[in-house]
């Protein structure tokens, strides 16, 4: 499924961001920090702060430009404590922006957000 839709262009950033899933079942939910380091509409890297066992498909939250429950699949699991997600949905460029204007990556440090828009 996901080697047929189109690839969108990862941006640096760095934002602070949560991952929620379920624990043993559906007994209870765990919830793990992580940083968003690159984004596009369709796809993420997460930087995480230790290794631990994380499920195929969880919840992404990224608490300052207040979009929660963006639901992943994970794709690959990478050697220095980063993970390559996609979404299940795609991210509108509203929602891109807000990620940018909370990001602390020097490439986003110009950027502003329109009130109106909101």
């Amino acid at each position: 499924m996901y080697d047929r839709e189109a690839r969108f262009k990862l941006e640096d950033t760095m934002n602070a961001a949560r991952i929620e899933y379920t624990e043993k079942a559906v007994m209870n939910m765990a919830s793990r920090r992580c940083d968003v380091i690159k984004i596009s509409q369709s796809e993420a890297v997460l930087a995480l702060l230790t290794q631990y066992n994380l499920p195929q498909q969880f919840y992404l939250d990224i608490p300052d430009a207040r979009i929660s429950k963006i639901g992943c699949v994970l794709m690959r699991v990478h050697a220095n404590n980063t993970i390559h997600v996609r979404f299940l949905r795609l991210m509108t460029q509203k929602e891109l922006d807000r990620i940018f204007v909370f990001s602390t990556h020097p490439a986003h440090k110009d950027k502003t957000l329109d009130i109106r828009s909101w």
